[in-house]
């Protein structure tokens, strides 16, 4: 099987993984993930008698290329699934580029037409193309990450998946919180000015889910911490993310973060001297002195666990998310140059604590919204009422009732700009 390190060194987005291998068909780019919520889930029970590993043929249809950290980590994501599956380079078909819009349906057929049994779209906005494949070809089993309609589609070959990213997140801003108090400790900053700054995609559930997760992990170690929030209206542009981060820099904000695919946010912090907290990938490449982790997707759990049940013959959740407990998501090595002291022991103990449930990201203690806790403001109906069947033992729920963030409140100490 061919292995392939990407030097991604486009534009200055300097990445190192491992990509996807396969034949690569080439349309034009766009934007990625997103997501909100919607019903409860069914099981898929249109998997057949299983397959010879050596008869099966993969389709996997990408937003973007290898040299963008999103679509980079699925395709690391394949050829992890690959290397586990022993699957050979031509049993993959990999379509890079390609639109959100019926670009997608056209890939989607030609790859069930070349013979996939198991087709995956990586891109939020590929669902309903995806879904109009699926209901013609139900012999094909059809896979779409962060989207949230497979269940309630009545397509028993439609799955929808995604990780709990959020727990990353989390924990990502537990270090940047740990940065935040060594720089209250120095003298750099004072409490009052224990701003940070996040580049934000899109006002998805799915940003607003992982920069509200982020934003807990600073807090729960430094309380005063606060963050605004400003959209680039774009899942990759290096220019508008650059600039972005260095607006949110330029207001106030000691520290930056993202939910964005490439390197510019980075870059500018490394340029500006703020630290920072990246995206899928170590950005360490190009900010070796400002980076101090990035919260990051193993993509490869699911694609091995879905191509596996194809071969077996099982039937595939409609609906799945892992987290840091099945080795879904981490966070990349810490820039032990750049973090805090005692930050390494801080992310063992809290990462512990998420694995074994006694940490809810979401814990309705720790926030407030309006002034007022969540479970007041969903008892005061209106807009909040939707998130009843999310909020009980006092935490919300993420990605339990499907697969998709649905986390989309916004609370106290957040300024979104």
């Amino acid at each position: 099987m061919k292995k392939a390190l990407s030097m991604l060194l486009t534009m200055g987005l300097v990445v190192s993984v491992f990509a996807g291998c396969g034949t690569k068909d080439t349309g034009t780019s766009a934007g990625n993930g997103g997501a909100v919520e919607a019903t409860e889930g069914m099981v898929a029970d249109s998997n057949a008698a299983g397959l010879d590993a050596s008869g099966i043929k993969v389709g996997v249809i990408y937003i973007g290329d290898e040299n963008e950290g999103y679509t980079a980590s699925h395709m690391a994501g394949i050829d992890a699934m690959m290397q586990e599956l022993g699957l050979s380079e031509d049993q993959v078909i990999e379509k890079t580029l390609i639109k959100e819009d019926e670009s997608c349906y056209d890939a989607a057929v030609d790859l069930a037409d070349n013979g996939c049994n198991i087709i995956f779209g990586t891109s939020f906005g590929y669902e309903t193309y995806m879904m109009q494949a699926a209901a013609e070809y139900p012999e094909i089993q059809f896979c779409h990450g962060t989207g949230f309609q497979a269940a309630a589609s009545g397509l028993p070959n439609m799955h929808n998946y995604f990780d709990s990213i959020y727990e990353a997140r989390y924990i990502s801003g537990v270090v940047a919180g740990m940065k935040l108090n060594e720089m209250i400790a120095d003298g750099t900053i004072t409490e009052e000015q224990a701003k940070m700054g996040y580049v934000g995609a899109y006002p998805y559930a799915e940003v607003v889910s992982g920069y509200t997760a982020f934003f807990l992990g600073a807090k729960s170690v430094c309380p005063s911490v606060t963050m605004d929030v400003q959209y680039t209206n774009s899942w990759s542009d290096m220019a508008g993310e650059a600039e972005v981060a260095s607006q949110l820099i330029a207001d106030g904000c000691v520290l930056i973060s993202q939910h964005a695919d490439t390197t510019g946010a980075p870059s500018s912090c490394e340029t500006k001297g703020v630290p920072c907290v990246g995206y899928n990938i170590d950005m360490t490449s190009v900010a070796p002195n400002t980076a101090l982790t990035s919260p990051t997707n193993n993509w490869g759990i699911y694609y091995t666990y879905a191509v596996k049940a194809v071969l077996e013959g099982t039937e595939i959740d409609t609906d799945w998310c892992k987290g840091f407990a099945e080795g879904a998501v981490a966070i990349t090595p810490l820039n032990e140059t750049v973090i805090a002291e005692g930050t390494a022991e801080k992310v063992e103990e809290v990462t512990a604590a998420i694995k074994d449930g006694t940490l809810h990201v979401f814990d309705t203690a720790t926030f407030t919204v309006e002034g007022a806790s969540l479970e007041e403001k969903i008892a005061e109906g209106g807009d909040y009422a939707k998130f009843a069947d999310y909020v009980s033992d006092g935490y919300f729920h993420e990605s339990e009732k499907l697969s998709a963030p649905a986390f989309e409140v916004r609370i106290d100490g957040i300024t979104e700009k």
